[in-house]
């Protein structure tokens, strides 16, 4: 058993955070940097959680609900922390929240090539909806 602390993030832990998903998250996202994820936790500040192991950053996930629509980004763990249940207590965390603010269902962003996070989310109760397509366009340059 891990002794796990589960917290929202603060503006101090930013940096950090950038840094662990370079070396723990898969993929990169325009919104991957100071600026970004500076808004995020303004606009939402209980929208980025932290798992802590002995006040050591292991995991994170973005719990982001726009008051409709309960969504999760970024939900990262450190490679050699996978497995022990770090992800599994992100998620239990980030779905307590969207209860408590009156979510109905919760959607993440999963990438596609990414077999092992496809089958992490499948074991936490996630499914793909394959009539549903993902449309982008960058706004910034």
């Amino acid at each position: 058993m891990i002794d796990l602390r589960i917290r929202v993030a603060a503006t101090d832990d930013l940096d950090a955070v950038l840094a662990f998903w370079k070396a723990a998250a898969e993929g990169t996202s325009i919104s991957d940097d100071r600026e970004g994820v500076e808004r995020l936790v303004s606009r939402d500040p209980e929208a980025l959680l932290l798992a802590e192991e002995a006040g050591e950053l292991v995991g994170t996930v973005i719990a982001g609900f726009d008051g409709w629509r309960c969504h999760l980004y970024r939900l990262a763990v450190r490679p050699d922390r996978r497995r022990l249940g770090i992800g599994s207590a992100l998620l239990a965390a980030a779905e307590e929240r969207f209860v408590r603010l009156g979510g109905r269902r919760a959607d993440a962003m999963v990438l596609t090539r990414n077999e092992r996070a496809r089958h992490a989310w499948s074991a936490a109760g996630y499914g793909p909806e394959e009539h549903w397509r993902r449309w982008v366009k960058p706004l910034a340059r």
